[in-house]
């Protein structure tokens, strides 16, 4: 399961999507499907729309959160169309139903789908407000059985502080998921920690701004920070 922030969308731009940059993600995509390895995605719409900030300036949280669930949706379809033009088939599950743009999530489908080497894009959250696609995607994981998340970020893993702010910051190679919610570590918000915690899931945190590291790291290099119970590997 491989976690896409909106963010990670927009590239340079200060708002929107790139569609250079959703080539070369889909791209990385390509690459490790090659490899024989089932993907599926979560995409968030930071990008775009983000509930948790408009809620702050006054709006109200339920709808700005749905909000931000469309906004998933346009990434999602804006993934997917780049994921098609690589060669790699591929389908859109939305927790919202919007069935002219995307199918609905049903477990059973996606897995199947998956099995036939389709890419999934999970859109739409999990369905219901209050909730992070950060937790979506433990979510979807362990609905699909997935083996692992692999969170994408524009850093190269899990620092004890802001590595651009502060110079002594320290980065961790691995971490429990009691650490990480311990520490305060701003990495997930704790429900989806816990959630991986719950169903021993790893969760890689790892900078996808470097071409190959999400192959590099599903062929077993030590790229990014792992966060995971003490006796569980993946």
């Amino acid at each position: 399961m491989l976690k896409l922030s909106g963010e990670a969308l927009k590239g340079e731009r200060t708002y929107g999507i790139d569609p250079e940059v959703c080539s070369r993600i889909a791209n990385e995509i390509k690459d490790v499907r090659s490899l024989g390895v089932q993907v599926a995605v979560v995409v968030g719409g930071g990008n775009i729309f983000r509930g948790v900030s408009a809620a702050a300036k006054g709006m109200d949280r339920t709808t700005a959160d749905y909000v931000g669930m469309l906004a998933t949706v346009m990434n999602g379809m804006a993934l997917q169309d780049a994921l098609e033009k690589t060669g790699v088939p591929s389908r859109v599950h939305s927790a919202i139903e919007i069935k002219e743009l995307a199918e609905p999530f049903i477990r059973r489908r996606a897995v199947r789908q998956l099995e036939d080497g389709m890419v999934i894009v999970f859109v739409g959250g999990t369905g219901n407000p209050f909730f992070s696609t950060d937790t979506t995607a433990v979510l979807r994981a362990t609905e699909i059985n997935a083996e692992v998340v692999f969170k994408a970020t524009k850093v190269d893993g899990v620092y004890s502080a802001d590595p651009q702010v502060d110079a002594n910051a320290q980065k961790f190679d691995e971490l429990t998921y009691l650490e990480v919610i311990d520490r305060g570590l701003k990495v997930m918000d704790n429900t989806a920690v816990t959630l991986g915690m719950d169903n021993n899931i790893p969760i890689v945190v790892f900078n996808l701004t470097k071409p190959g590291n999400l192959k590099k790291i599903v062929l077993g290099e030590k790229i990014g920070t792992i966060i995971r119970g003490s006796s569980h590997a993946y």
